[in-house]
């Protein structure tokens, strides 16, 4: 019973960031905001399914299931680099945003 409400609670987080996420990719003004939604809510969102079902499988089984252990942490150390990459890149390209970048940012992009 309270195994089972432990992977439920995580379930619940992991929906509730990912739904964020998905609201903030849908909704946010410009490409720099919207790499947010998906890179940080969402990654949560899909850690925290993964961690119930490591919770669920290692409940159910004979043992621990580390399986769903090193995808969560594989996808924690990517995504904020895979941000970064593509944020790098759109400042790199000009992409227009709401906001004015720092000047150190603006410098190197005008570097190249």
């Amino acid at each position: 019973m309270i195994a089972e409400a432990i992977v439920s609670l995580f379930i619940l987080a992991g929906a509730f960031f990912g739904l964020t996420g998905s609201i903030g990719l849908a909704r946010l003004p410009d490409f720099y905001m919207r790499l947010h939604g998906p890179t940080k809510a969402t990654t949560l969102g899909v850690g925290g399914v993964l961690i119930a079902s490591m919770l669920h499988f290692s409940f159910a089984g004979p043992g621990l299931s580390l399986h769903e252990l090193l995808i969560t942490l594989f996808l924690f150390v990517t995504a904020p680099v895979s941000a970064h990459l593509m944020a790098r890149a759109g400042a790199r390209r000009g992409v227009d945003s709401s906001l004015t970048p720092p000047d150190e940012i603006r410098q190197e992009s005008v570097r190249g």
